[in-house]
């Protein structure tokens, strides 16, 4: 946990190498253009992605996390592999809906979508997550935060940019996106969930 003391000392440790290189490890777990399709498939069925709020609650997310880590979780009772394969449960979910065209998450209250699938787990994911608590053993809290920041800039302006993106790629081009990063979304899905109960698909080979 970070206490005063050393927040305050971190704070003067920047470093523009490592501010660069946690953004860069960020925006690889993140990946928010590669969930481009999937965001135009949510806001498809909810209306709208509300970018402000989808951002402001993933950062939110990752940012306690970045602060005290799996205290956080251990006050609820739960550790950080139970906490991935409640995501990778959503993300399979999400993935079915994509690819047989149902609809699974009910989304009644205006902009709910922005919150849950999007902020949480496609943006502040399991990978996200485990990924800050690594970058926190090896770089400074300051360093890690500015990565962490010029990404949530990323993530708002491409959420921002959903509508450009329906129209570049049309119907037909939306319609195979949704399938294809559909099943890659429900293989991530399956790999988050073994890789997190410990299941050994190759035992016996």
């Amino acid at each position: 946990m970070v206490t005063g003391v050393s927040l305050a000392e971190e704070t003067m440790g920047f470093d523009l190498k490592e501010s660069l290189a946690t953004f860069m490890v960020l925006f690889a777990v993140i990946d928010i253009t590669g969930s481009i399709p999937i965001i135009v498939d949510i806001k498809s069925k909810v209306g709208k992605v509300e970018a402000g709020k989808a951002t402001l609650v993933s950062f939110s997310i990752m940012l306690a996390f970045l602060v005290i880590g799996e205290p956080l979780l251990g006050f609820f009772g739960v550790d950080i592999y139970s906490f991935a394969i409640a995501g990778s449960f959503i993300l399979f979910f999400l993935a079915i809906e994509m690819v047989l065209g149902i609809q699974l998450f009910r989304h009644e209250a205006s902009g709910a979508g922005s919150i849950v699938p999007i902020a949480f787990p496609l943006i502040a994911g399991a990978g996200s997550i485990t990924t800050l608590l690594s970058l926190r053993a090896s770089y400074q809290w300051i360093n890690i935060l500015i990565g962490l920041l010029a990404n949530m800039v990323i993530v708002y302006l491409v959420l921002k940019a959903t509508h450009w993106f329906e129209r570049l790629l049309g119907p037909t081009g939306l319609y195979i996106l949704q399938k294809f990063f559909g099943i890659i979304l429900m293989a991530i899905a399956i790999h988050l969930f073994i890789s997190n109960t410990g299941i050994d698909l190759t035992h016996g080979r």
